[in-house]
Formats: structure tokens, sequence, C-alpha cells
């Protein structure tokens, strides 16, 4: 949790207290690190501080969820879905758009996607309801999908939403394959190494 600042008796003055604690509410950045961003905001020329708060007005308002994958895209449909040299018959499925990036990096997988938006996580208050699973079991069945890869991530939540949406499609004719366990139970796609991601996604295997 980012921390909490009486504005009015900062020693940098209320504005600048404002922009400390707002980097602070970052994931990953902690008190210093916010002071650290906020000297360097201070520091930089008028011209490269708005190009930077151009930059995240931008990015709000024209990114958005692809129609078919629900990966982020400033288009309809992302670059992935709409590339004919991919696979629409095996879709990887992931929990984050960053998990995508992550397995791409491996150039191992040429076929498709499909981003969760998350996991199943009943003590957060997450449930399928939350998740986009009502519209994967649909293009399962509406695009002839062969494969589907179970990527969430490797936990006790991503492999309880993996099993949930498997119980789903049991009755389908759809061959559920997950990525084999190159990467260590517990641990987070986005921090895997290349080769890891690639082992484990030549070795998958029936879920």
């Amino acid at each position: 949790m980012g921390m909490k600042t009486d504005e009015a008796d900062h020693p940098y003055g209320r504005s600048v207290a404002r922009l400390i604690e707002e980097f602070n509410r970052l994931p990953g950045i902690g008190k210093k690190s916010a002071e650290r961003l906020a000297n360097h905001i201070l520091a930089c020329s008028a011209a490269d501080a708005n190009a930077l708060a151009d930059a995240i007005r931008d990015v709000k308002t024209s990114v958005k969820r692809c129609s078919i994958c629900f990966n982020l895209t400033e288009d309809e449909v992302c670059g992935l879905c709409s590339n004919d040299r991919r696979d629409p018959q095996v879709v990887c499925v992931v929990e984050q758009p960053r998990d995508v990036v992550a397995l791409e990096s491996s150039g191992a997988f040429t076929g498709r996607y499909h981003v969760l938006g998350g996991r199943i996580a009943p003590l957060e208050g997450i449930g399928p309801e939350n998740l986009t699973i009502n519209q994967l079991v649909k293009r399962v069945r509406r695009d002839g999908v062969k494969e589907l890869v179970m990527a969430t991530n490797p936990t006790l939540e991503g492999d309880g939403t993996a099993l949930f949406i498997t119980n789903l499609l049991e009755n389908d004719d759809v061959r559920i394959t997950r990525l084999a366990r190159g990467i260590a139970s517990g641990s987070v796609l986005e921090f895997a190494n290349r080769e890891m991601l690639a082992d484990a996604l030549r070795g998958r295997q029936s879920f």
C-alpha cells in the first residue's frame, strides 16, 4: 500500500508530495524509489515531463481489449488474432496480457491466445464470472478450436482455474494440454526466461 503523506507539511510542498504519493502507489515502488522518480520529473525538461504525461494519457484512451482474445490492442482485433500465419485452432490460455508477451519471447508458439483477465480466487472475490471464461468456451465451440494450451500460472489458483475450464469443456472435442512443469510450481510466467518457456511449450502435456 502506498504511503500517506501530510501534503501541507511535506518539505517539498503540496504538489511534489502528491506526485511522490502517486508514484508510491505503483507496484514495486517504495518510498525512496517514489522520491527518486519525483526528483527526476522535477529535474527533467518540461517537454520530457509532458511527453510522459501524454504517453500515460494516450495509453488510457487508445488501448482496449481485443474483441477475440482480450489481449491489449489499439484496434478492434489485435495483431496476433489477425495474423493469418498463426494457427487459430490452437489457443494458449493465459491469465494476463503480460503472459502473452512472456510466451511470445520464447518464439516457440505459433497458435493464438486467450487472456482470462486473472484467475479464479474466491478469497479475493474473483469468480469465473469475473473472467473471460464464458467467452473462451464460446470461442472454442464457434471456431472449432482443436487444442487449448493451459498456460495459467503454476499456482494453486492458476491450476484451479485451468481445471475449472477443463471441466466445462469435458464433453467438447478439444484437446486440453498444459505447459510442461519446466516452470516451477508457485512461479509467475513473466519472470521465466526464454529457454524455460520454450521448453515448457514444446513439452506440453494432456491436462
